[in-house]
């Protein structure tokens, strides 16, 4: 299916790898000229080349920004300039008992997985909206509806993700220009990747047997049974991002491999 995103220039925060990174391999093969970002410039460079030596037409550029902070997320708008897709990808976690989360990790959480989506997206939505065409997404997790006991700053900000996506929606009444929300599962990320190798070898295990006991005792609800790929995720955000998703508005859309027991 043709997506109708030829010219059309997206921005994806974190994207040196995971479902960032997927996301903008999945925008650059439909024709998208995609900003990607990370803070290490290095990583960024590898990221940008791994895609154009995919893709020898594909149209690519990074900008090296920390958006942990205001002036990082300023930096980034000044060098990404006009954008028609946003998508709010950046994001961190850290299984800590509640107990022992202090009052600079909740801000730290905040600021990142919250507040970086936050200042692009007030910079950006106005500009679409004059435009009349945009697409902000913001890359959320099951966590918001199903918070972890395991990591509950982690699951307060992907519930305010979810809160932040659907209030803008609100804003586009009329236009054009649509916000949503994508909820993925589990996922084998860089990140989750490393988590479990951790955990596997302080237990003694295999891979694959703490990948096994992950699901059935900490996620024995979901259908998949598996971690989800970045890739399968980016098939979605892809989809959301293009002109064929125009009824799609205000969504919270699940690629969560059947982990949330809903009927919606």
């Amino acid at each position: 299916m043709d997506l109708l995103l030829k010219g059309k220039r997206a921005l994806i925060t974190g994207s040196t790898s995971g479902i960032g990174w997927a996301t903008a391999r999945e925008l650059a093969a439909e024709g998208v000229h995609v900003i990607l970002n990370g803070r290490d410039p290095t990583r960024l460079t590898s990221a940008i080349e791994r895609i154009q030596s995919e893709f020898a037409d594909a149209m690519v550029d990074g900008v090296a920004a920390d958006l942990s902070s205001a002036a990082g997320c300023q930096q980034l708008l000044e060098a990404a300039g006009e954008i028609d897709i946003l998508v709010n990808n950046l994001g961190i976690f850290e299984p800590k008992p509640f107990e022992q989360i202090v009052d600079e990790d909740w801000l730290r959480f905040f600021e990142v997985n919250v507040m970086s989506g936050v200042r692009l997206s007030r910079h950006h939505l106005a500009l679409m909206k004059a435009r009349n065409w945009g697409r902000i997404v913001f890359i959320s997790s099951e966590s918001g509806i199903c918070p972890p006991a395991e990591m509950v700053h982690y699951g307060m900000s992907k519930s305010a993700q979810l809160s932040v996506s659907r209030a803008l929606a609100e804003t586009c009444t009329g236009t054009n220009v649509t916000v949503n929300s994508v909820l993925p599962g589990p996922t084998k990320t860089e990140g989750v990747g490393e988590f479990f190798a951790t955990l596997a070898r302080d237990a003694g295990q295999t891979l694959e047997q703490a990948e096994h006991d992950f699901f059935k005792f900490a996620r024995p609800t979901s259908l998949l049974q598996r971690f989800i790929e970045p890739a399968e995720v980016a098939a979605m955000v892809a989809y959301v991002c293009s002109p064929r998703s125009a009824a799609t508005n205000g969504a919270a859309l699940h690629v969560e491999g059947g982990v949330v027991r809903s009927l919606i």
